[in-house]
């Protein structure tokens, strides 16, 4: 079997066998296949696409090419969230202990913040103390007790997909629906998961920019879950303007605190409940979807899955104080406030100038290497549809550093869109698939 008799048949069209997907993914893994080769494959998938089997061979084996976790001695249904990235994104922390508070086992293994998107970790860790290295026995020790931690992937799972992920970001071969879906199935797969919830984001804020793209995403990967034996469901959602209010890291930990006492932004509180209640429902502790939104909202009203986040800080060695007295998270020594040149409607915010301008002041990474401040980040202080006066306050960027504040509130600026009539009104939740 020859690496380029393979390239020629994918860039032709054709299906490859699973035994020639393996070739390649082995292959490629253990340094026989070089870059050059590789690179040129990936941009016949871009261009020629891959079939049904060829996603369920890709994905099968990227998610044994390195270690898998058997999470078979913790008893009850494993059920993972994954999205898709976006901007002021922040469920994680709300989602998972309203699905534990419900007796749910969530194995949640996240990622860090790479171009104008969030990332988990690093939003966890702006908690002081906040472990997120554990070790697979404090992993799944802390899922026996807890049924909820959170951790990184580690060195050793799915090390093909780190491999390949890193060539897609430098080959422009990111956008391949065929290559996304396998990547992010396969990390999760390897978790030990029985069930899956995906949170499909469309719009500017989005990887997706169409509801096509976004379906097309959403089918592939509750098609590989399902011919993998996992029960998936994937809401796609707008991320047409940030999630919430907070963009940032110890600022979106704030707004999660706030949204599990029962006080947060009404977009962010309510898709954390459909997601909630879908892992719930998944994980069998609801007959229906109607008993599991119930059950999700008593979790969130009485408090208990506040109680259950602060369980998991304190248990990775965090300060759960953090999560009320808010002066001990890192905080921000700068502030400056954008205002609206005119009255009028917010007719649209785009996310992903947001997202890039938090990332100016210091709250993102461009390159995997690039450090991240904690404390700063914008605070929106409308959203799309509200009414404003000339003058009055959209947003407010909180800096530690000067370089690059006024360039970041130019750009802010210009992301926000006052029309003189009121929007139509847009759904949070466009649809489900599986």
């Amino acid at each position: 079997m020859r690496t380029v008799d393979l390239i020629q048949r994918k860039r032709d069209g054709e299906e490859l066998a699973p035994e020639e997907m393996e070739f390649l993914v082995n292959g490629y893994t253990d340094g026989e296949i070089p870059d050059y080769q590789m690179s040129a494959f990936l941009m016949a998938v871009y261009f020629s696409g891959m079939t049904d089997r060829e996603v369920s061979s890709l994905t099968e084996c990227m998610l044994h090419s390195g270690d898998t976790v058997d999470l078979s001695g913790v008893p009850g249904v494993k059920v993972d969230k994954h999205s898709t990235g976006g901007v002021g994104d922040k469920t994680s922390f709300i989602v998972a202990p309203l699905a534990a508070a419900a007796g749910v086992v969530v194995p949640m293994m996240s990622g860090r913040a790479l171009g104008h998107t969030g990332g988990t970790l690093d939003k966890l860790e702006s908690i002081p103390g906040f472990r997120t290295d554990l070790t697979p026995e404090e992993f799944q020790k802390q899922l026996a007790e807890l049924g909820l931690c959170f951790i990184g992937q580690t060195e050793r799972l799915v090390p093909a997909d780190r491999k390949l992920y890193a060539l897609r970001d430098v080959t422009a071969t990111v956008e391949s629906i065929p290559l996304i879906s396998s990547s992010i199935m396969s990390k999760k797969l390897a978790e030990g998961i029985d069930a899956l919830v995906l949170d499909v984001k469309v719009g500017t804020g989005a990887f997706m920019k169409t509801q096509v793209d976004a379906r097309r995403l959403a089918q592939a990967m509750v098609g590989i879950g399902r011919r993998m034996d996992k029960k998936v469901q994937a809401l796609i959602t707008d991320m047409n303007q940030p999630l919430g209010y907070a963009i940032g890291n110890a600022l979106e930990i704030m707004e999660a605190s706030q949204t599990l006492q029962n006080a947060g932004p009404a977009d962010l509180t309510k898709l954390s409940l459909e997601l909630a209640a879908r892992m719930i429902f998944l994980g069998k502790k609801a007959a229906t979807l109607e008993a599991a939104r119930m059950l999700a909202e008593k979790h969130l009203v009485d408090g208990s899955a506040y109680k259950k986040l602060k369980q998991v800080v304190t248990a990775q060695g965090g300060n759960p104080q953090a999560l009320d007295k808010f002066e001990l998270l890192p905080n921000a020594t700068g502030m400056r406030e954008v205002t609206s040149p005119r009255a009028g409607y917010v007719s649209r915010i785009n996310a992903q100038d947001i997202g890039i301008s938090s990332n100016m002041i210091g709250a993102g990474r461009d390159k995997k290497e690039d450090s991240i401040d904690p404390a700063v980040g914008i605070i929106l202080e409308v959203k799309m549809g509200e009414k404003v006066d000339a003058g009055s306050v959209l947003c407010r960027l909180y800096y530690t550093k000067e370089d690059r504040v006024d360039e970041a509130a130019e750009m802010v600026e210009d992301a926000f869109h006052i029309s003189s009539q009121k929007p139509d009104e847009r759904e949070l939740i466009l649809e489900v698939v599986g």
